[in-house]
């Protein structure tokens, strides 16, 4: 990293820049990573903007995109800077996500194998209570919960209708 960029960044940006260094990650959990990645990507595009409003408007000025390229490095530099920040938190971001995928996956597995997830096998059938009273009635429905109260509301405004006459 250029050291007279960083000297140039205000200390607010310095001591962002010094959290993804690779022993202030390491004690970062998942969520404190992602909220650092949020705070990093913020940055990043802050001067990603600056340089590309500062660079846009000098090109008529000084009449080419080669020659406002040379003249807009402060900002381009800084923005750097974040990028590589960035993947550096990214990348962490990624080990510590693969991490709990993983021990997600090993409890699912050490609960599938400790017990059945199915419903235990009976033999009896005296065991088995029978159903009782009517069984479960289809309901008439044309499709959804919206459909249905429109249906039923141009049903009212009909019937409005009529009595008012």
């Amino acid at each position: 990293m250029n050291k007279a960029v960083l000297n140039s960044m205000t200390d607010a940006e310095r001591r962002l820049v010094a959290e993804t260094e690779r022993d202030a990650l390491g004690d970062l959990s998942e969520d404190d990573l992602l909220a650092l990645h949020s705070r990093v990507r913020r940055a990043r595009g802050k001067y990603v903007k600056n340089y590309r409003r500062a660079a846009g408007a000098r090109v008529e000025q000084v009449g080419g995109r080669g020659k406002s390229f040379a003249q807009s490095g402060r900002d381009r530099d800084k923005a750097e800077v974040f990028e590589l920040a960035l993947a550096r938190v990214s990348r962490q971001v990624s080990v510590r996500a693969n991490e709990a995928a993983a021990e997600l996956k090993a409890e699912r597995l050490a609960a599938a194998r400790s017990g059945s997830t199915g419903p235990e096998a009976t033999t009896d059938d005296a065991e088995t209570p029978k159903p009782s009273g009517r069984g479960r009635q289809a309901k008439k429905t044309t499709g959804g919960i919206k459909k249905d109260a429109s249906t039923r509301s141009l049903g009212a405004r009909r019937q409005a209708k009529r009595d008012a006459r």
